[in-house]
């Protein structure tokens, strides 16, 4: 019977630390760091007798470059989107608006506030919530009240 030195329990029966195996999850696109690993563990296993040709390993460092700009373009342009959508939701506050209902007809209203806790901004148009892709554009503005002098 083996007796674990650390915890001085009898290792056959408890199984080790884990009850079972731990799993590991494959990760579903490549990024920088797998590149990099690919990389490292080509240059580890490459045969001394004819290294790896130095345009190749250049060629795979600009490609790693390039997809990080990429990568790094991608997040800036979402981020863009997202800024867009913003200003464009807080300028039809203050403005009679057409949208959809849940059943698909067309309607009308007063957009009053907007909010940006989602991903898609959400327009207050009277006790309705409206996400800012099922507005179909603006009717006229609304009508305001005059400031008492």
């Amino acid at each position: 019977m083996a007796v674990d030195p650390v915890t001085g329990t009898d290792s056959a029966s408890t199984g080790g630390i884990y009850s079972t195996p731990p799993t590991r999850t494959p990760k579903q696109s490549l990024d920088s760091e797998a590149f990099m690993q690919l990389l490292v563990t080509q240059l580890r296993n490459q045969d001394p007798s004819s290294p790896m040709d130095t345009n190749q390993m250049i060629a795979q460092t600009t490609q790693l470059a390039m997809m990080e700009k990429l990568t790094s373009m991608d997040t800036t342009n979402q981020e863009g989107f997202a800024l867009q959508m913003r200003q464009a939701a807080a300028a039809l506050v203050g403005h009679t608006v057409s949208y959809l209902d849940k059943n698909g007809a067309t309607q009308t209203g007063a957009a009053t506030s907007v909010s940006y806790a989602g991903s898609v901004p959400v327009v207050t148009v009277g006790d309705q919530k409206i996400a800012l892709d099922s507005v179909l554009g603006v009717v006229s503005a609304a009508a305001t009240v005059p400031a008492a002098s």
